[in-house]
């Protein structure tokens, strides 16, 4: 991916981008439903972060991974599932869940954080914060 130009998709295809992660919603609730909140949370990650400056589709895939975040209460058990693929975008969004300053969000974050750094490394947090071109 270095060196190459990060391709984002224009303004005007945002509504495209909208329904998608309307229909990932519903899937992730689906899931949920079925009592698989680690399926969830790798359908929500799946395609993650949108390739937008739109900060509407930005909100809109916060608040569907937020929703499979804080549905994760085997954290442990996650990680025995969980691909290491997802792991550098879920560090991403841990950060962003810190930023928002709600108590339960930024408790959930730091206990998945916790793991996450234990299971990928240092390096997991070096790609997420140096990786100023793919912000979620």
């Amino acid at each position: 991916m270095a060196g190459r130009a990060q391709e984002f998709v224009e303004a005007d295809n945002a509504e495209a981008i909208i329904t998608r992660i309307e229909h990932k919603s519903r899937k992730i609730e689906s899931l949920l439903k079925q009592s698989r909140p680690v399926e969830a949370l790798k359908t929500a990650l799946e395609g993650a972060p949108p390739k937008t400056r739109d900060e509407r589709c930005k909100s809109a895939t916060w608040i569907v991974v937020h929703r499979a975040i804080m549905a994760i209460k085997d954290v442990d058990g996650m990680f025995s599932s969980l691909d290491p693929e997802y792991y550098d975008i879920l560090m991403k969004y841990l950060y962003r869940g810190l930023s928002t300053g709600d108590r339960p969000t930024c408790d959930q974050c730091l206990r998945i954080h916790e793991k996450l750094t234990e299971k990928a490394g240092l390096g997991c947090i070096l790609r997420c914060l140096a990786d100023t071109g793919n912000t979620v």
